[in-house]
Protein backbone atom coordinates (compact mmCIF):
# COMPACT_ATOMS: atom_id res chain seq x y z
CA UNK A 1 0.00 0.00 0.00
CA UNK A 2 0.90 3.41 -0.87
CA UNK A 3 2.23 5.91 1.76
CA UNK A 4 -0.76 7.89 0.76
CA UNK A 5 -3.45 5.66 1.48
CA UNK A 6 -1.32 4.51 4.79
CA UNK A 7 -2.04 8.23 5.61
CA UNK A 8 -5.60 7.94 5.06
CA UNK A 9 -6.50 5.24 7.15
CA UNK A 10 -4.64 7.02 9.84
CA UNK A 11 -6.43 9.90 9.64
CA UNK A 12 -9.00 10.38 12.68
CA UNK A 13 -12.51 10.89 12.44
CA UNK A 14 -13.30 14.52 11.53
CA UNK A 15 -16.07 16.03 13.70
CA UNK A 16 -17.62 19.47 14.18
CA UNK A 17 -16.28 22.07 17.32
CA UNK A 18 -19.78 21.26 18.57
CA UNK A 19 -19.72 17.56 18.93
CA UNK A 20 -15.82 17.75 19.86
CA UNK A 21 -16.80 19.64 22.90
CA UNK A 22 -19.76 17.62 23.77
CA UNK A 23 -17.83 14.36 23.54
CA UNK A 24 -14.69 16.14 25.53
CA UNK A 25 -17.00 16.73 28.67
CA UNK A 26 -15.42 14.23 31.51
CA UNK A 27 -17.49 11.56 32.46
CA UNK A 28 -20.43 12.53 29.88
CA UNK A 29 -21.46 9.75 27.01
CA UNK A 30 -24.79 10.35 26.03
CA UNK A 31 -26.84 9.56 23.09
CA UNK A 32 -27.20 12.38 20.13
CA UNK A 33 -31.11 12.90 21.11
CA UNK A 34 -30.30 12.70 24.69
CA UNK A 35 -27.54 15.52 24.38
CA UNK A 36 -30.10 17.68 21.92
CA UNK A 37 -32.91 17.12 24.72
CA UNK A 38 -30.48 18.69 27.07
CA UNK A 39 -29.48 21.93 25.01
CA UNK A 40 -33.21 22.36 24.68
CA UNK A 41 -34.83 22.08 27.62
CA UNK A 42 -31.32 23.30 29.63
CA UNK A 43 -32.04 26.68 27.57
CA UNK A 44 -35.59 26.54 27.63
CA UNK A 45 -35.70 26.27 31.79
CA UNK A 46 -33.23 29.34 31.82
CA UNK A 47 -35.69 31.54 29.53
CA UNK A 48 -39.18 30.58 32.12
CA UNK A 49 -36.89 30.74 34.94
CA UNK A 50 -35.86 34.00 34.21
CA UNK A 51 -38.91 35.42 32.59
CA UNK A 52 -40.84 34.35 35.88
CA UNK A 53 -38.07 36.21 37.91
CA UNK A 54 -37.92 39.07 36.29
CA UNK A 55 -41.46 39.45 34.33
CA UNK A 56 -40.45 39.46 30.99
CA UNK A 57 -42.43 40.48 28.31
CA UNK A 58 -44.60 37.77 26.75
CA UNK A 59 -42.84 38.49 23.53
CA UNK A 60 -39.38 38.00 24.80
CA UNK A 61 -40.44 34.81 25.87
CA UNK A 62 -41.94 33.33 22.64
CA UNK A 63 -38.94 34.55 20.83
CA UNK A 64 -36.47 32.64 22.97
CA UNK A 65 -37.83 29.52 22.94
CA UNK A 66 -37.73 29.86 19.11
CA UNK A 67 -34.45 30.98 19.03
CA UNK A 68 -33.85 27.61 21.23
CA UNK A 69 -35.66 25.57 19.06
CA UNK A 70 -33.75 26.66 16.03
CA UNK A 71 -30.58 26.16 17.66
CA UNK A 72 -31.66 23.13 18.79
CA UNK A 73 -32.34 21.88 15.13
CA UNK A 74 -29.06 23.11 14.07
CA UNK A 75 -27.52 20.76 16.22
CA UNK A 76 -29.72 18.04 15.29
CA UNK A 77 -28.67 19.26 11.69
CA UNK A 78 -24.92 19.31 12.35
CA UNK A 79 -24.56 15.93 13.40
CA UNK A 80 -27.08 14.19 10.38
CA UNK A 81 -24.54 16.36 8.56
CA UNK A 82 -21.69 14.90 10.25
CA UNK A 83 -22.69 10.87 10.42
CA UNK A 84 -23.70 11.04 7.10
CA UNK A 85 -20.48 12.40 5.77
CA UNK A 86 -18.47 9.83 7.82
CA UNK A 87 -20.76 6.85 6.73
CA UNK A 88 -20.39 7.75 2.93
CA UNK A 89 -16.61 7.65 3.54
CA UNK A 90 -16.64 10.89 1.88
CA UNK A 91 -12.86 12.23 -0.03
CA UNK A 92 -10.42 13.21 2.20
CA UNK A 93 -10.19 16.27 1.08
CA UNK A 94 -13.99 17.36 1.48
CA UNK A 95 -13.93 15.79 5.14
CA UNK A 96 -11.02 18.21 6.28
CA UNK A 97 -12.65 20.90 4.35
CA UNK A 98 -15.62 20.77 6.21
CA UNK A 99 -14.61 19.69 9.89
CA UNK A 100 -10.85 20.45 10.06
CA UNK A 101 -10.69 24.15 9.02
CA UNK A 102 -13.30 24.92 11.77
CA UNK A 103 -14.48 27.96 9.25
CA UNK A 104 -17.97 27.30 10.20
CA UNK A 105 -16.43 29.01 13.69
CA UNK A 106 -15.28 31.75 11.84
CA UNK A 107 -17.77 32.63 10.02
CA UNK A 108 -20.75 32.02 13.44
CA UNK A 109 -18.26 34.67 14.92
CA UNK A 110 -18.74 37.03 11.84
CA UNK A 111 -22.39 36.60 12.23
CA UNK A 112 -22.37 37.11 15.79
CA UNK A 113 -19.82 39.92 15.98
CA UNK A 114 -21.96 41.50 13.37
CA UNK A 115 -25.13 40.55 15.31
CA UNK A 116 -24.08 42.71 18.71
CA UNK A 117 -22.66 45.97 16.82
CA UNK A 118 -26.32 46.15 15.14
CA UNK A 119 -28.51 45.46 18.76
CA UNK A 120 -25.92 47.56 21.05
CA UNK A 121 -24.64 50.80 18.29
CA UNK A 122 -27.13 50.81 15.43
CA UNK A 123 -30.73 49.43 16.87
CA UNK A 124 -30.46 51.84 19.53
CA UNK A 125 -30.19 54.32 17.74
CA UNK A 126 -34.19 54.39 16.38
CA UNK A 127 -36.08 53.63 20.00
CA UNK A 128 -37.84 51.26 20.98
CA UNK A 129 -34.62 48.80 19.86
CA UNK A 130 -35.64 45.16 19.74
CA UNK A 131 -33.82 43.84 22.97
CA UNK A 132 -35.95 46.79 24.92
CA UNK A 133 -38.76 45.26 22.93
CA UNK A 134 -37.81 41.81 24.41
CA UNK A 135 -36.87 41.90 27.46
CA UNK A 136 -38.10 45.45 28.60
CA UNK A 137 -36.80 49.20 28.26
CA UNK A 138 -34.27 47.95 32.03
CA UNK A 139 -33.09 44.64 30.57
CA UNK A 140 -31.85 42.54 33.77
CA UNK A 141 -28.34 41.52 33.24
CA UNK A 142 -28.91 37.42 33.63
CA UNK A 143 -31.72 37.44 30.95
CA UNK A 144 -29.21 39.80 28.74
CA UNK A 145 -26.59 37.28 29.47
CA UNK A 146 -28.78 33.94 28.21
CA UNK A 147 -30.13 36.04 25.17
CA UNK A 148 -26.49 36.40 23.70
CA UNK A 149 -25.78 32.71 24.91
CA UNK A 150 -28.64 31.59 22.83
CA UNK A 151 -27.65 34.27 20.12
CA UNK A 152 -24.28 32.96 19.34
CA UNK A 153 -25.97 29.46 19.54
CA UNK A 154 -27.83 30.51 16.78
CA UNK A 155 -25.38 32.17 15.16
CA UNK A 156 -22.51 29.28 15.33
CA UNK A 157 -25.33 26.95 13.71
CA UNK A 158 -25.58 29.60 10.57
CA UNK A 159 -22.23 29.77 10.77
CA UNK A 160 -22.24 25.45 9.44
CA UNK A 161 -24.87 26.11 7.56
CA UNK A 162 -23.35 28.57 5.45
CA UNK A 163 -19.78 26.18 5.12
CA UNK A 164 -21.90 22.86 4.43
CA UNK A 165 -23.90 24.32 1.24
CA UNK A 166 -20.53 25.47 0.30
CA UNK A 167 -18.12 22.62 0.99
CA UNK A 168 -21.24 20.74 -0.48
CA UNK A 169 -21.01 22.26 -3.87
CA UNK A 170 -17.68 22.25 -4.23
CA UNK A 171 -18.15 18.70 -3.33
CA UNK A 172 -20.23 18.11 -6.49
CA UNK A 173 -18.16 20.06 -9.13
CA UNK A 174 -14.85 18.22 -7.84
CA UNK A 175 -15.71 14.32 -7.53
CA UNK A 176 -17.98 12.06 -9.69
CA UNK A 177 -18.91 9.83 -6.76
CA UNK A 178 -20.43 6.37 -6.78
CA UNK A 179 -23.99 6.14 -5.98
CA UNK A 180 -23.96 4.50 -2.59
CA UNK A 181 -22.04 7.65 -1.51
CA UNK A 182 -24.36 10.06 -3.20
CA UNK A 183 -27.24 8.74 -1.44
CA UNK A 184 -26.04 8.86 1.75
CA UNK A 185 -24.39 12.86 0.87
CA UNK A 186 -27.62 13.41 -0.06
CA UNK A 187 -29.04 13.16 3.59
CA UNK A 188 -26.66 15.71 4.89
CA UNK A 189 -27.58 18.56 1.77
CA UNK A 190 -31.12 17.38 2.74
CA UNK A 191 -30.02 18.21 6.11
CA UNK A 192 -28.44 21.68 5.68
CA UNK A 193 -31.57 22.38 3.44
CA UNK A 194 -34.38 22.04 5.97
CA UNK A 195 -32.08 23.48 8.41
CA UNK A 196 -31.75 26.57 6.17
CA UNK A 197 -35.79 26.51 5.78
CA UNK A 198 -36.26 26.26 9.75
CA UNK A 199 -34.22 29.31 10.65
CA UNK A 200 -37.83 31.30 8.81
CA UNK A 201 -38.87 30.85 11.98
CA UNK A 202 -36.73 33.82 12.97
CA UNK A 203 -38.52 36.44 10.40
CA UNK A 204 -41.39 37.23 12.83
CA UNK A 205 -39.65 38.74 15.58
CA UNK A 206 -37.41 40.62 13.06
CA UNK A 207 -40.49 42.15 10.79
CA UNK A 208 -39.63 45.79 12.10
CA UNK A 209 -36.24 45.64 11.86
CA UNK A 210 -35.40 45.91 8.05
CA UNK A 211 -31.39 45.23 8.45
CA UNK A 212 -31.99 41.84 10.59
CA UNK A 213 -35.19 40.66 8.53
CA UNK A 214 -32.89 40.90 4.78
CA UNK A 215 -30.37 39.16 6.70
CA UNK A 216 -32.13 36.05 8.05
CA UNK A 217 -33.91 35.89 4.48
CA UNK A 218 -31.23 36.43 2.38
CA UNK A 219 -28.78 34.01 4.19
CA UNK A 220 -31.89 31.31 4.20
CA UNK A 221 -31.99 32.16 -0.10
CA UNK A 222 -27.93 31.67 0.20
CA UNK A 223 -28.54 28.34 1.74
CA UNK A 224 -31.17 27.00 -0.17
CA UNK A 225 -29.67 28.07 -3.66
CA UNK A 226 -26.04 26.55 -2.88
CA UNK A 227 -27.21 23.50 -1.59
CA UNK A 228 -30.18 23.31 -4.23
CA UNK A 229 -27.38 23.51 -6.53
CA UNK A 230 -25.35 21.02 -5.07
CA UNK A 231 -28.49 18.22 -4.84
CA UNK A 232 -28.77 18.94 -8.65
CA UNK A 233 -25.10 18.47 -9.62
CA UNK A 234 -24.65 15.54 -7.23
CA UNK A 235 -27.67 13.79 -8.67
CA UNK A 236 -26.66 14.51 -12.47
Amino acid sequence: MSPAGAGEEREPTHAWVYESIVEAVPGVRVSTRVALAAQFLGFEAAILVLAWVYDLPGEGVVAGTVAVGVASAGSAAMTTIAAAVRSADAPLAYRRALFGTRIEVVLGLLAYVGLLTYLFVVDPRSPPGLLASLLGESPPAPAVYVVLLVLWDVCYRIGAAWWASVTALWRSVRWDLDGEAVRTLRRADLATLAFGFLQLALVPFVLGQPFLLVAVVGHVAAVVVVTGAALALQNA
